[in-house]
């Protein structure tokens, strides 16, 4: 026998796995990913004009009129929204393959930390999205549309962009939303501190309104909309910090009194 065909045996008799394995698997998993996101799609893209429907009516209630000023605008916003909608329906799949692949290199401890920061994270960002979606984009949309009282124009929207000022809006709170599950991970891994962020307060609240000057539409309101909850979610990473670091502290104890 060859030393290269032993140390392939030894590498299989210890439950390692070599780089093709690897490569392997990866490219298997991430199939099967592409395979759930194509059936998600085909799946979004029955129920695209419905969700677009739904879209459109938030804004119709408030005097907005929608067009579409190319041929291929309107059945591109549908593939978008089905593209978008793909991705939700197949983010089951693809967490459950993004840990599969990682989790035989974990710890078990490791392990519960990243299922909790992912369902966490996960229901983190669907909360952002249902406060926009409740709150915030009504409140800007009804404050936008009282312009049209200031010149005469009437507000006739394209169709993409009113879908695109939506979903980026969508996005940016689910994406605020996750501040919390952010500090708790980095608290529990022991890399900041509750006393950090309270002493950097006043500097944080005028980088917040800085940063959703920067990632919202050009108007104060939105600036605002934004920045108020990501103000609320910093107290709250507050809390979570010194939670956390209470019962690291705790824990640090117990292992201590064990070792003695």
């Amino acid at each position: 026998m060859s030393r290269k065909s032993t140390k392939n045996k030894t590498a299989a008799d210890d439950g390692s796995m070599s780089v093709s394995g690897h490569l392997r698997e990866l490219r298997n998993r991430i199939l099967i990913c592409l395979a759930a996101m194509l059936a998600g799609f085909v799946l979004c893209l029955a129920f695209a004009p419905g969700i677009l429907t739904m879209l459109m009516d938030m804004g119709k209630d408030y005097g907005y009129r929608f067009v579409y000023i190319a041929p291929q605008e309107l059945l591109m916003v549908q593939l978008s929204v089905a593209l978008i909608g793909s991705l939700v329906v197949a983010f089951p799949v693809i967490a459950y393959h993004i840990y599969g692949f990682c989790s035989p290199g974990l710890k078990t401890k490791e392990k519960t930390v990243i299922i909790l920061t992912m369902l966490a994270g996960t229901a983190f960002f669907l909360i952002g999205v249902l406060f926009a979606y409740t709150i915030t984009v009504s409140f800007m949309l009804r404050f936008l549309i009282q312009f049209t009282g200031v010149v005469t124009v009437s507000a006739s929207i394209s169709i993409q962009e009113y879908v695109n000022f939506l979903l980026t809006v969508f996005i940016i709170f689910g994406l605020v939303f996750e501040m919390p599950v952010i500090s708790s991970l980095l608290s529990m891994l022991g890399i900041l501190r509750a006393e950090w962020l309270k002493k950097a307060r006043k500097a944080a609240i005028v980088l917040i309104f800085v940063l959703a000057a920067i990632i919202t539409p050009p108007d104060v309101v939105s600036q605002i909309m934004v920045a108020i909850p990501m103000i609320a979610l910093y107290e709250v990473s507050i809390l979570l910090c010194r939670m956390f670091a209470r019962r690291n502290k705790k824990q640090n104890m117990e292992t201590e009194g064990q070792t003695e």
